[in-house]
């Protein structure tokens, strides 16, 4: 299937897309809310400021994709690889990033507040003034991550690896205080 068809199923009303391959697609500001990608790949896929709100990229290949500006807002991205991927500024607010791969993925500036990163493999992932409020970081990676300026209030930290982070400027008032690594 490619792009077009895609999006012409979509606005069929079909949202089932379980297992479909557009490695290195163009799909930047698409409509894909709610759509049903688990399993998809969608390695080096153009989706900045694409609508994937509610959408399910449970186990996606999303390795290197350009993801900037795109609404991620409650998408479930659980075990899905985003290894280098470009989250900048992108919305993924109550999304579910349980044991997602975001090895060396640039989250500057992305919003993450109540999102559930659950043993998610953060190293070397640059959060530089992203917001994690409320974020459940339980048992996450962030051996060598940026969190320069990161917004952590009530942030659950516990078991959380934070060797080589950066912690410059992050603000914590109110979280787990407990940075176990």
């Amino acid at each position: 299937m490619n792009t077009e068809e895609l999006m012409q199923r979509y606005a069929a009303g079909e949202r089932d897309f379980s297992s479909l391959n557009l490695s290195e697609a163009v799909l930047e500001g698409v409509d894909l809310s709610g759509a049903i990608l688990s399993g998809a790949t969608l390695d080096g896929a153009n989706l900045r400021r694409a609508n994937l709100s509610r959408a399910d990229l449970s186990g996606a290949d999303l390795n290197g994709a350009d993801l900037s500006s795109a609404d991620l807002s409650k998408a479930d991205l659980t075990d899905a690889i985003l290894d280098g991927a470009v989250l900048e500024g992108a919305i993924l607010d109550g999304a579910n990033l349980q044991y997602a791969d975001l090895k060396l993925a640039n989250l500057v500036q992305t919003e993450l507040a109540n999102s559930e990163l659950y043993q998610a493999d953060l190293s070397a992932a640059n959060l530089e003034a992203a917001d994690l409020s409320g974020a459940d970081l339980v048992i996450a990676n962030l051996k060598q991550a940026n969190l320069h300026k990161a917004e952590l209030e009530e942030a659950n930290l516990s078991g959380a690896n934070l060797d080589e982070a950066n912690l410059e400027g992050t603000i914590l008032e109110g979280g787990d205080s407990n940075l176990a690594t």
